[in-house]
């Protein structure tokens, strides 16, 4: 379980730098490629520097890990795409609510990540929570064309999640998963910086000092939150099984919400309106339910 706590608290730390770098006006795409730089040297130094060579690109978990680093960024773009033009309320219950893809991949290809009745209570409980605890007030003005964006986001994300989940299934022990970190987050800042030069941004704000800084930050509570969520999956509990996927995925996310919610109240003087306050007492719940599962 301390894996997975620490999973929350690094995927919160990542919602806390990207508000901080909007309050301070830094560009957030340039943080996100320093950001993948950082995590790869991460994986680098904690990997087994001997086996880095080559002979990486025959392992079986190579593709999943390069496709996953090449997703993050493409989905980064997505994500402000989808911001700018249905709007950030659509965008944010599409990126949260994908969480119930990588639930149903754990249930269909782990053969010991059973659903009984109170996993499924849990579960739903636990989508209702999602829902309820992100919503805002918002005026929803877009075209009924453009909802692809959210559709491609909510898509995109939930294959993400299922590939970090097929990939710790089926080849990703504890004994390599920085090797892995380290394709995956090398993939992700190459491909950043290839979409840099096609969009013909500058790249003098890499080297800012703020940038930089934030940008570092974001790489260690990135790595932190990969990390520690394989860590967790991998995790062998007392009976001498892993953690069910579903628990796992679930859990996290309504952990990273709940806390997100709760430090932007405290830090950021948001407002939260009762819907809000309800989803996350269900969201106690739902972890209460699934944590017993």
């Amino acid at each position: 379980m301390i894996y997975l706590i620490l999973s929350i608290l690094s995927s919160t730390a990542i919602y806390i730098i990207f508000k901080y770098a909007d309050k301070f006006k830094i560009n957030t795409f340039d943080i996100i490629i320093i950001n993948y730089i950082t995590a790869s040297i991460l994986g680098f130094i904690i990997s087994d520097i001997h086996n880095l060579n080559f002979s990486i690109f025959k392992n079986e978990w190579f593709p999943y890990s390069a496709l996953i680093g090449v997703l993050f960024i493409l989905l980064f773009v997505v994500i402000a795409k989808s911001s700018q033009v249905v709007g950030i309320a659509v965008t944010t219950v599409s990126n949260k609510m994908s969480v119930i893809i990588p639930i149903i991949v754990s249930i269909i290809i782990d053969p010991l990540d059973v659903l009984t009745n109170l996993k499924t209570i849990g579960i739903i409980l636990a989508l209702i929570a999602v829902f309820l605890t992100i919503y805002r007030k918002r005026n929803v003005n877009f075209q009924p064309h453009d909802i692809y964006l959210p559709v491609i986001l909510f898509l995109g994300m939930g294959l993400v999640d299922s590939l970090v989940k097929f990939a710790q299934q089926n080849f990703v022990n504890d004994s390599i998963l920085a090797l892995f970190t380290v394709v995956l987050f090398m993939m992700a800042a190459t491909t950043g910086i290839i979409t840099k030069i096609i969009l013909k941004t500058s790249f003098k704000n890499l080297i800012n000092s703020k940038t930089f800084l934030w940008g570092v930050a974001l790489g260690i509570s990135n790595y932190g939150s990969l990390y520690f969520i394989i860590r967790a999956l991998n995790h062998k509990t007392n009976s001498g099984n892993t953690f069910d996927g579903s628990i796992v995925f679930g859990i996290n996310n309504l952990g990273v919400i709940a806390l997100s919610v709760l430090f932007g109240l405290i830090f950021f003087k948001e407002k939260l309106l009762k819907i809000n306050w309800i989803g996350i007492s269900i969201a106690c719940v739902a972890i209460y339910i699934l944590s017993k599962t």
